[in-house]
C-alpha cells in the first residue's frame, strides 16, 4: 500500500510540523532573526551581503539535505532549516537592492510570480498544495522552494512598506499583524486553510522584519537600540527553548502512544 494512501501512516511520515500556536510563534522569531542576524553577519561583523549569502546558502544546503533524508519530522533540522531559509531569503532581497539597485516595487512583483509559478507547477504535479502530506522528497521539494520564496517575498514586502512606503517600523509591525489577524478570523469563519496558511506564512516575514528592526535599530532611526546580536541572541534563545519543549513533548507522546 502506498504511504499516501494509509491517512494515519502518511501522517507520520510527514516532515513538517502540525500547524499550532507554537508553530506561528517559532515561524515569527525564525523571521525576526533572519533579519537580525543576516544585519549582523554582513554589517557588523564585515562580512559583507555577498559573503554572508556565500555562506548562508552553503549552511543551507547542509541542513535541506538532513531535511529531506529525515523520514519524519525532526524539530531540530526542520526550525534550523527555516532559521537558515529566512536568512538566505534575507540575502537574496537584499543582494538585489543594495548591490544591483533593483527597485523594490520590482523584485516585490518578480518575487510574487515566481511564488505563484512554484504554486501553480506543484499544483499541477500533486493536485494539492497541502503542508499536511509532505511524505515525498518532491513535495518536499516544491514545499522548500515555496518555503524560500516566502521569505524572499516577505522581505521584499516588508522594505517596501516600512522603507518605500514610509510606514515605519512601529506602524509596520501593527500593520501586518493587523493582517494576519485578520486572515486567521476568516479562517475560522471557513475560509480555503491551503490559502490562508500560505498568505499567514508570507505576512509572518515582513512582521518578523519589522519586529527585528524595531528592536535592533537604534532610536535616531525608530528603533529601540538593543542591537542586532543582543536582539538575534534572545530570539535564537527562545527558539531553542520552543523547539526543546516540542521535541520532549513528540517524545512523551510517542512514549504514551507506542503506536505512533
Amino acid at each position: 500500500m502506498p504511504a499516501t494512501a494509509n491517512p494515519r501512516f502518511a501522517l507520520l511520515l510527514n516532515k513538517v510540523p502540525e500547524v499550532t500556536a507554537i508553530f506561528w510563534v517559532i515561524k515569527i522569531l525564525s523571521t525576526t532573526v533572519g533579519e537580525t542576524g543576516a544585519d549582523y553577519l554582513a554589517v557588523h561583523v564585515g562580512l559583507g551581503a555577498s559573503t554572508t549569502a556565500a555562506i548562508m546558502v552553503g549552511f543551507l544546503v547542509v541542513a535541506l539535505a538532513l531535511q529531506l533524508r529525515a523520514r519524519s519530522y525532526v524539530p531540530w533540522i526542520y526550525w534550523l532549516t527555516v532559521v537558515l531559509v529566512s536568512v538566505v531569503g534575507t540575502q537574496i532581497t537584499d543582494l538585489l537592492t543594495d548591490k544591483l539597485e533593483i527597485s523594490l516595487y520590482l523584485s516585490t512583483a518578480a518575487f510574487a510570480c515566481t511564488l505563484a509559478a512554484i504554486f501553480a507547477i506543484w499544483y499541477g504535479v500533486e493536485q494539492t498544495l497541502s503542508i499536511h502530506t509532505i511524505v515525498t522528497t518532491r513535495r518536499a521539494l516544491f514545499y522548500w522552494a515555496a518555503i524560500l520564496f516566502t521569505f524572499a517575498l516577505g522581505t521584499a514586502a516588508g522594505d517596501l512598506a516600512t522603507e518605500a512606503l514610509g510606514l515605519g517600523f512601529q506602524l509596520g509591525v501593527l500593520v501586518f499583524a493587523a493582517l494576519i489577524a485578520l486572515i486567521a478570523f476568516a479562517y475560522y469563519l471557513g475560509a480555503n486553510p491551503v490559502l490562508t496558511f500560505w498568505l499567514a506564512y508570507i505576512l509572518t516575514r515582513p512582521l518578523g522584519a519589522s519586529l527585528g528592526d524595531l528592536l535592533s535599530q537604534s532610536r535616531n532611526y525608530g528603533g529601540v537600540g538593543l542591537g542586532t546580536i543582543y536582539t538575534s541572541l534572545a530570539f535564537l534563545t527562545v527558539i531553542v527553548a520552543l523547539v526543546a519543549w516540542v521535541t520532549f513533548e513528540g517524545e512523551r507522546a510517542s512514549k504514551a502512544d507506542p503506536a505512533r
